[in-house]
This record gives C-alpha cells, sequence and structure tokens, in this order.
C-alpha cells in the first residue's frame, strides 16, 4: 500500500501592495527618519550649543547650568508639542497626505533657524515652534499607514514604520560624528533643515489614503469640521480609552525624554570626568546614539510579534518594565561608577530596546478610533501628556540642581514608569480586531 503523502499546510499569501501603497509607506518612513534625525539633533548638541550661548546670556556655562538650561530647552519643546494636537483636526478635515507635508515643512524650517540664533531665549521660542511641527508629524504618518496598508501587511508595519526614527537618531549620530565633531553644532542645526526637501516626494508621488478617501474624498462627501472631529473623543463611545491612553502615553513620556533623550549628555558628561574632551567626547556621544538607535529599532521589530502573541497590553506592560528597571539602575548607579563609560554602553543598548514601547502605540492607537477622529485621537493623545511632561521636566531640573548632577533625578523617574503599570489593565485590548473604518 503507497504510503500517503504528508500535507504541510499552506501558508497565507500576503496581499501584494500597489504601487501608492509602497509610496505611501516610504513617505511616512521617510518622514518618521527625517522627524528622528532632527528631534536627536538636539539632544547631540545640547552641550557644545549652551556652552557657548548661556554666557550670551548672562549665564554661566557650569555642567550644573547646562544641564538645568537643557532641561528648560527641552520643556519648551514639549509644550510644542503638546500644542501640536492641532494636527489632528487638520489632518481630519484636509486628508493626511497635505497635512504630513506642513508637518515636515514646519519643523524643518524652525530647525534650520536654530543655527543663527545667539541666546538661550531664541533657542527656546525656536524648539517650541520645532515641537509643533515634529509632534504633527508622528501621529499623521501613523494613520495614513494604517488607512492605507491592507490589514495583513498593516500591524507588522507598524512596528517597522517606528523603526524610521531611530535610523534617524543614528543618521544624525552619524552626522555629529562628521559635521558636529569638525564644523560645530550650527551646522547640525542646518543640517537639520534637509527633511523640507522630502515635501517634493509627497506632493508628487503619493495620494490619500484609502480609508479616508473612500469616506471623505470628493466633493460629494462630507467632512467633518475640526470641532467634531476633535470633539468625538470625548463622546461616550471614546472618552475611557481617550483619557486612558493619554495618561500611558505621558509614562512614556517619562521614560523617553528623561531618559534615553539625556544619554548623549551622560556619556559626555562620563567622558569629560575621564579626562576626554572636545571632538573626542562628541564621537563618544555619537557612538551612544548610534547604538540606542540599533537597540531601538530591534525593539520595534519585535513590538508587533509580542502584541500579537501576547496582545496589546501585556506587551506594553513588558516594554515599561524593562524600562523601568534600566533607567533606575543607568542613571541612578551605572552613572556614578569609576568605570562609568565601560559598563553604560550596555544601559544604552537597553534603554534604546525598552524605549521602543512608542511602536506599541503606532500599532495600538489607530485600532481605537474610527476614520473620522482617528488623527485627532492620535494627535490628542501624543501631545496632551506632553503638557503634564513640561512639569516632569522641571521637576527633573530642580533635582539636577538639587542633587548637582543629571544621574539621581532620572533614576527617580522610574517612579513613574513602575506606577504606568497599573493603568494598563484600563485600557482597551484590541488584539485580533480589524481596524475601525
Amino acid at each position: 500500500m503507497a504510503a500517503s503523502a504528508a500535507v504541510t499546510p499552506a501558508v497565507p499569501a500576503r496581499t501584494p501592495l500597489t504601487s501608492n501603497q509602497r509610496r505611501a509607506f516610504l513617505a511616512a518612513y521617510g518622514g518618521w527618519t527625517l522627524d528622528g534625525m532632527d528631534a536627536y539633533i538636539y539632544a547631540l548638541v545640547l552641550v557644545p550649543a549652551l556652552t557657548e550661548i548661556l554666557p550670551n546670556s548672562g549665564i554661566q556655562p557650569t555642567p550644573v547650568n547646562v544641564a538645568f538650561y537643557g532641561m528648560v530647552l527641552l520643556a519648551m519643546f514639549l509644550l510644542g508639542w503638546g500644542l501640536s494636537m492641532v494636527w489632528g483636526p487638520i489632518g481630519d478635515k484636509i486628508g493626511r497626505v497635505r497635512a504630513l507635508m506642513l508637518t515636515i515643512f514646519s519643523y524643518s524650517l524652525f530647525t534650520f533657524l536654530c543655527g543663527l540664533v545667539g541666546t538661550i531665549w531664541q533657542l527656546a521660542i525656536l524648539r517650541i515652534l520645532c515641537g509643533i511641527g515634529l509632534g504633527g508629524e508622528q501621529p499623521i504618518g501613523s494613520t495614513f499607514v494604517a488607512e492605507e496598508l491592507p490589514e495583513d501587511r498593516r500591524k507588522m508595519a507598524a512596528g517597522v514604520l517606528h523603526t524610521g526614527y531611530y535610523v534617524g537618531f543614528f543618521l544624525a549620530a552619524v552626522a555629529n560624528y562628521t559635521i558636529g565633531a569638525n564644523f560645530g553644532w550650527r551646522y547640525m542645526f542646518f543640517f537639520g533643515g534637509i527633511p523640507a526637501l522630502f515635501i517634493t516626494f509627497i506632493r508628487y508621488g503619493v495620494k490619500e489614503s484609502r480609508l479616508w478617501h473612500e469616506q471623505f474624498g470628493g466633493a460629494q462627501k462630507r467632512r467633518n469640521t475640526m470641532r467634531q472631529a476633535f470633539g468625538s473623543l470625548f463622546t461616550e463611545k471614546y472618552r475611557r480609552r481617550t483619557t486612558v491612553m493619554a495618561m500611558v502615553y505621558l509614562v512614556s513620556i517619562v521614560g523617553q525624554w528623561a531618559g534615553t533623550i539625556y544619554v548623549p549628555t551622560a556619556l559626555t558628561q562620563i567622558a569629560n570626568r575621564s579626562g576626554i574632551i572636545g571632538p573626542a567626547a562628541a564621537r563618544i556621544a555619537s557612538r551612544g546614539g548610534m547604538l540606542l538607535a540599533v537597540g531601538t529599532m530591534l525593539g520595534c521589530l519585535l513590538a508587533p510579534i509580542l502584541a500579537e502573541r501576547f496582545g496589546r497590553r501585556k506587551a506594553m506592560g513588558m516594554y515599561l518594565s524593562l524600562l523601568a528597571v534600566t533607567t533606575a539602575v543607568s542613571f541612578g548607579y551605572v552613572f556614578y561608577l569609576p568605570n562609568a563609560l565601560d559598563v553604560f554602553w550596555a544601559c544604552v543598548f537597553l534603554l534604546g530596546f525598552a524605549g521602543a514601547n512608542f511602536a506599541m502605540y503606532t500599532l495600538w492607537l489607530p485600532e481605537q478610533f474610527d476614520t473620522s477622529c482617528r488623527a485627532s485621537g492620535m494627535s490628542f493623545i501624543a501631545s496632551v501628556g506632553r503638557f503634564a511632561g513640561v512639569g516632569m521636566i522641571f521637576l527633573v531640573a530642580n533635582g539636577v540642581t538639587y542633587y548637582g548632577s543629571i544621574g539621581t533625578p532620572i533614576a527617580l523617574t522610574s517612579i513613574v514608569l513602575f506606577l504606568g503599570l497599573f493603568l494598563l489593565p484600563l485600557t482597551t485590548e484590541t488584539r485580533g480586531q480589524p481596524l475601525p473604518r
């Protein structure tokens, strides 16, 4: 009797991408890459920039003052990012593509102008304006990809998309290693004006998202006003998830902006303690930025896999737990070691990997709102927590003054990350659910 052949289960074929879907992803990915590059330029040039412009503002450029005013500028940036929630209703009204172009042009222009400042007060104003543009690009780009790609591609695309932000970190670190170390911090801000050129690709190569066009494209289709789109977030249907997710996002902001964003400053100060100064210290900070970016990109690629296997809540809990522990150990212990530079590299990688919790929002948030208010929901959640983040940054800045270093104040932010875990049971689990129309 002939042996029966083993039957191999068929692997479902992935839905082929159209040319516009491929361009849409490249447009959003490129925007995120340039967004990350632009944001990390500030972290890389913080020490040399403030060392030069603080005396022009009547302030001594001591390490404590550099750290304190660096955090003040960071708070101003977060304030601008909070104000960027206006882009959500704009994107729901005029479409994702046009809103995406406007956000990129905005942050590119004001970043370029940062290279011309003479005082810290001028830089503070420009950082607010940069924050408004940068804060709008991410939720608009995420919404665009979620609505354009087919369901079986959307989830993994969310993780891949978020790696773009940290590819930008890597590019900024490379640029600082060459441009910043050789020509100075002003040329790094000039380099940050490059994203404006990317608008040409978006303007002429990408069409509006599939879901938005189906519901609101064409003059004959009625669109929500900006007020209606924003107001939908506080109806009975969305009020709880809007509020809870904004609080969870705030927890992530504390971890990101009080921890990983200060990795270059920490490395610079550790290097200076070891007698390494000037361009050599800048290159150490740049290598730290590259390592941070690699760790985060790996974490981003793993995020959709964890989210599908364990659910959105548990996956987020894993990332926040790792970030809490790593922040406490990195800044509360390793930062103060005599041989800190040798050990801090491992901390940098883990901080980057845990910082990939933001990739979870790229996947999770679009699943919680329908097309009529999706961009508004994502922009509000990604922005409102930053107003509270401004207060947290000032607390950390005062802690720097009190303790005389950035280590202990940043380590204490791990308490907020730990408390954030108790918010997760209140969130809406969306594993296995298609994107709402």
